[in-house]
């Protein structure tokens, strides 16, 4: 149970949920449609990427009625007499099949028996209607027959046409689409013929092809309307692909014959003034100028579904959900990786940024083999992930090392503390820092004869005076590598060997001649202090210091709200004893040698012959179990008076 509330509390859960987090907000927003026109946006650009099958179309040539054309007639809508005209130019020159454009529910003389002898005596003519009711009708003479079929477009709410039809249903007739019809009359000339797939039987199939039918959800598509059978377009010929002659060049025979022979001719309008066209993945700001005539619209979907029939390419396939909401909460995860682990603001723009470029490289290369893969859901999770972790885990690091430095850095140096951060793991469990046993040399020290002093001094001057005392000897403590972790009135209480734990014999070695050189400065100051004193008239006072090395438990006591770090263990107890030996027989000099120094054998054997010593004798301590051989530090020896304390001190 601990070790899962360990895991629950840490960074890495942490990562782990903030990013399922970020990734199901995302899949919440492309589920309500809320992402689907910058899904748009990127599908638009993968399509103007894409390699193109080749730059002028070699299967379908427009006939455009341009502006000059209806000014050259005279009138419009175009009459019956001059359509049939155009019609016979491209039944003679062996069009493959000949689509009109051009609704011709109602005539428009002259020429309306020439024209209707036309349509019905070329089985490859095929005309236009507008389906459903308030529709337009087809041609009267080919109702009923397979020559008709309707030019509906789909078009998406942002205006652009991403969706091909082959049929649309009203509930009692089902109508083929104009594109449909084209491609199947040029397929059949190459012994392929519409069927149903083998596997799903309601799915159309074209050669080796099968088009599975669009659905509401697919890809970017959040609820389209998916009534007929629809499939995406994948615009692999460019706008500029189809030939096109005009309706003028067409009558005065400047065709030439072999440009119309064998392919798929489709007669439409490509004049301004006659409002027939469309947005594609193209046209990137909708602006006029990036319109495509409606002609041109039907010649890519024809071109794509031949290129179907003739398995040169495939149909775009989407990802089911399942696989979609693990491809979006996949990249949330790389984006909390990233905040979890990466710190530096430099790297962490790096590898957001060569993310997101393998993220796009991957989408278009799936593209390029017929796949739409989402890239804006899963961009917009390793962004956000990336993001929120790095602010949850600076926050919480900031918290950490409020924390940290609300415990340590009174009572050590600033690189100690900074130490203390970059080793936080060692020190943090939980939230709380680690109790840790280590070899500690703890050090003891009290005033005697402070309280006369007490007593003579005004309370704000003996505050303002205890402060000072205390202040300096913390300073003096903190500049041997001590920590100070308590005070108990003037007394004060030190740990060398804390927070990190030492690890060798030399490093606990220099800690006790560390702590020893300490308590030998301590009494130094104390001379100075009481030489002060003394001009002043003020009572002097001694130091006694307890010194000894030994085991102890150093961690945080109190409530997370008051937390003190201190070490624990006979070793602590031991030391607080020398401090108080014998104190009552304590004499001593307060001017020369104001401070009296016990340690314990442990800490002797540390010191090695630095100092010269005297032996008290073996004692049993008050409140300890075992006797301990008692020393008292008297100065360092003369040969080891020159020493680089500094460098010891390190």
């Amino acid at each position: 149970m601990g070790s899962v509330n360990k895991l629950i509390r840490s960074s890495l859960f942490a990562a782990l949920f903030i990013s399922g987090l970020v990734g199901l907000v995302v899949l919440v927003l492309r589920r309500t449609g809320s992402l689907e026109t910058i899904e748009f946006a990127a599908y638009d650009l993968c399509v103007r990427q894409m390699p193109k099958v080749t730059a002028a179309n070699p299967r379908i040539v427009l006939i455009g009625i341009t502006e000059d054309d209806i000014r050259n007639l005279g009138q419009w809508p175009l009459p019956d007499q001059t359509m049939a005209q155009a019609l016979k130019i491209l039944t003679r020159y062996k069009a493959r099949a000949i689509g009109i454009d051009i609704y011709r529910d109602i005539s428009v003389p002259p020429g309306h028996e020439e024209l209707e002898s036309v349509l019905t005596s070329n089985p490859r003519i095929v005309a236009v209607m507008k389906f459903g009711s308030g529709g337009i009708a087809p041609p009267p003479v080919l109702k009923d027959t397979e020559q008709i079929a309707f030019n509906d477009i789909a078009v998406d709410p942002d205006g652009v046409v991403r969706r091909g039809l082959l049929f649309l249903d009203d509930g009692e007739t089902v109508a083929s689409s104009f594109a449909l019809r084209l491609a199947l009359l040029y397929l059949k000339e190459e012994g392929i013929a519409p069927r149903s797939d083998t596997a799903n039987p309601e799915y159309i199939r074209l050669g080796q092809t099968t088009i599975r039918p669009f659905e509401p959800n697919d890809g970017s598509y959040v609820g389209a309307d998916a009534r007929g059978y629809q499939f995406l377009l994948d615009f692999k010929d460019t706008p500029g692909s189809f030939q096109v002659f005009s309706l003028t060049s067409l009558l005065a025979g400047d065709v030439d014959p072999k440009a119309i022979n064998g392919k798929i001719v489709i007669m439409g309008v490509i004049a301004q003034d006659v409002k027939d066209f469309f947005y594609t993945p193209y046209s990137r700001s909708l602006q006029d100028d990036e319109q495509v005539y409606g002609i041109i619209m039907h010649a890519h979907i024809t071109s794509q579904l031949i290129r179907f029939g003739l398995d040169e390419s495939h149909p775009v396939q989407t990802t089911s959900k399942p696989q979609e909401m693990f491809w979006v909460i996949l990249w949330s995860f790389v984006g909390g990786g990233i905040g979890l682990m990466v710190r530096p603001p430099v790297r962490f723009s790096i590898l957001v940024s060569s993310s997101l470029l393998a993220l796009g490289l991957i989408v278009y290369c799936a593209f390029m083999r017929g796949w739409w893969v989402p890239l804006v859901p899963p961009a917009m999770s390793l962004l956000g992930s990336a993001g929120m972790v790095t602010a949850y885990i600076s926050n919480h690091e900031n918290r950490q090392r409020a924390f940290l430095m609300q415990i340590f850095s009174r009572h050590v140096s600033k690189e100690v503390a900074e130490s203390i951060w970059l080793q936080r793991d060692k020190f943090l469990d939980g939230g709380r820092p680690r109790a840790q046993k280590q070899v500690v040399t703890t050090l003891f020290s009290d005033l005697k004869g402070f309280t006369p002093v007490g007593e003579s001094m005004d309370p704000l001057a003996l505050i303002d005076w205890l402060n000072m005392y205390l202040e300096t000897m913390a300073s003096l403590i903190s500049n041997y590598g001590g920590v100070v972790d308590d005070y108990a009135g003037d007394g004060i209480k030190a740990s060398f060997g804390v927070p990190s734990a030492r690890t060798s014999e030399e490093e606990i070695r220099q800690d006790a001649i560390n702590a020893v050189d300490c308590a030998l400065a301590m009494g130094k100051e104390m001379c100075g202090i009481n030489s002060r004193w003394r001009k002043e008239n003020l009572p002097t006072v001694g130091l006694r210091v307890g010194v000894l090395t030994g085991a102890v438990v150093a961690g945080a006591l109190g409530s997370t709200q008051r937390l003190k770090y201190t070490t624990v263990g006979n070793a602590v107890n031991a030391a607080s004893r020398l401090e108080s030996y014998d104190k009552e027989s304590f004499i001593t000099d307060c001017l020369e040698n104001p401070c009296r120094i016990l340690i314990g054998e442990p800490t002797l054997r540390y010191l090695g012959d630095r100092f010269e010593t005297q032996k008290i004798g073996k004692e049993k301590l008050r409140g300890l179990d075992q006797e301990i051989v008692i020393y008292r530090v008297l100065g360092r020896k003369p040969e080891h008076s020159g020493d680089d304390i500094e460098e010891e001190r390190t």
